[in-house]
């Protein structure tokens, strides 16, 4: 079939190295992809919110199979678009309409499905403009630490943990009157801080059955020991020590099952993967929060464990016949490290020449930041590669992801060298 990807980052390379492995993929497209799904599919230079040039795409290649990758088309409606004209009746997609992505473009809506659906969740209240005064006196009644939630999408940035309460107040403040992060802080979720350790569960549902994918623990902290500020992630590791079988029996009947039910009860159709933000508070689930598409870089560390075709997983979850599938998980473990740009998550170079590329054998190389010129790869973003070792246990596939990176070469290359550490030590 004819299938068509939306996203240019490291989850779009490897979702694509996966696809391509099944024989049922006859020509992938991406758009607008980078250079590393160069290699493997045909890149389209389109924006991933253009869905009228996302449809004459469909339409002139033929697709079969619509996947989105990133949060914002989903939150901006391009399942919506596609399904209000019945010259696409037949296209299969994988990823919910607006009222769905709701469950990531709005946090206060997500707490009050929570609440509504009795799935274990942090106590919170949200507040605008309108009642910043009752805001700032809640805040002054909690015990720090105290999390300030952006209400909307705000790149993975709009999350900020305080320890002091008059700073928490300022913040507060800065977010709603001087928009810190724009139209996303027009609300703010206020939450009490769970202690514990995060991971994240992924599950792929056709709306009524649902599939586990392998479970990770993503490090979102740009230095070494969880220090410095947060960025979009700088490594993974499936599967998850702690996430043993009994934790994961709560996570399914406590959060899972919930989840699913209380999309059918609210009515909300909903067809493709849902990312659940998860923290083991003594044993315990708890949701931090819900995304509605993979992550990035968990992607790149769950995807090379799934043993099944990609692609008829991906048609039975667009098609409604997930109950006809059977989940196989390598038992192998993957250790995914990110490269980023020197100075990354603030300001950044671009056009860095890109070497060792294809000298990186003892690993899965996914590009996220970077872009062809001329017969040169060269950084185009923040996070430019992900490496994925794999092995028998954490310590084998930490060790392949890198050596592999001691090959990857660029001016101003960083990455954390502690991946994987802490779930080495528990192990």
């Amino acid at each position: 079939m004819n299938i068509l990807l939306i996203g240019s980052g490291g989850r779009e390379h490897a979702l694509a190295w996966g696809l391509k492995k099944s024989k049922k993929c006859k020509n992938l497209y991406i758009a607008p992809g980078n250079a590393g799904t160069a290699g493997i599919a045909h890149n389209i230079p389109v924006a991933v919110d253009d869905f009228e040039a996302i449809g004459n795409i469909v339409l002139e290649k033929k697709i079969d199979l619509l996947i989105v990758g990133p949060e914002d088309p989903l939150v901006k409606g391009i399942r919506d678009y596609f399904e209000s004209y019945t010259k696409f009746k037949d296209l299969l997609i994988v990823g919910p309409g607006k009222a769905g992505a709701a469950l990531e473009g709005s946090k206060d809506f997500s707490k009050q499905f929570m609440e509504r659906h009795h799935i274990p969740t942090a106590k919170y209240e949200t507040f605008s403009k309108n009642d910043l005064e009752e805001g700032v006196a809640y805040v002054k009644n909690m015990q720090p630490p105290i999390v300030l939630k952006a209400d909307g999408l705000a790149a993975g940035k709009g999350v900020i943990i305080l320890e002091d309460i008059d700073e928490a107040v300022d913040t507060l403040k800065e977010m709603i009157l001087d928009e810190k992060f724009g139209a996303a802080s027009h609300k703010v979720v206020i939450e009490e801080f769970l202690s514990g350790i995060e991971l994240s569960v992924f599950v792929l549902t056709d709306g009524n059955n649902y599939k586990v994918l392998p479970e990770a623990k993503d490090y979102k902290r740009i230095g070494e020991g969880d220090t410095g500020p947060n960025t979009g992630g700088m490594g993974a590791i499936s599967p998850v020590s702690f996430a043993d079988r009994a934790f994961m029996e709560k996570v399914e009947e406590k959060i899972i099952k919930r989840t699913i039910q209380g999309l059918k009860e609210d009515e909300i159709p909903y067809s493709g993967f849902i990312f659940i933000g998860l923290m083991n508070v003594k044993g315990e689930p708890y949701v931090i929060e819900y995304n509605v598409r993979m992550g990035d870089p968990e992607t790149e560390a769950v995807v090379p464990r799934i043993k099944n075709d990609l692609v008829d997983l991906l048609v039975a979850s667009a098609s409604g016949s997930l109950q006809d599938q059977k989940m196989e998980i390598s038992e192998d473990c993957a250790a995914t490290v990110v490269l980023v740009s020197g100075g990354y998550p603030g300001s950044y170079p671009k056009g860095k020449v890109i070497s060792g590329l294809t000298n990186a054998t003892d690993a899965l190389v996914f590009h996220a930041g970077t872009v062809q010129k001329e017969k040169e790869v060269v950084t185009n973003g923040g996070r430019v590669i992900a490496v994925t070792g794999l092995g028998q246990d954490i310590h084998k596939a930490v060790a392949n992801a890198y050596k592999a990176i001691d090959n990857i070469v660029w001016d101003g290359k960083t990455y954390r060298k502690d991946i994987g550490v802490d779930l080495i030590k528990i192990t």
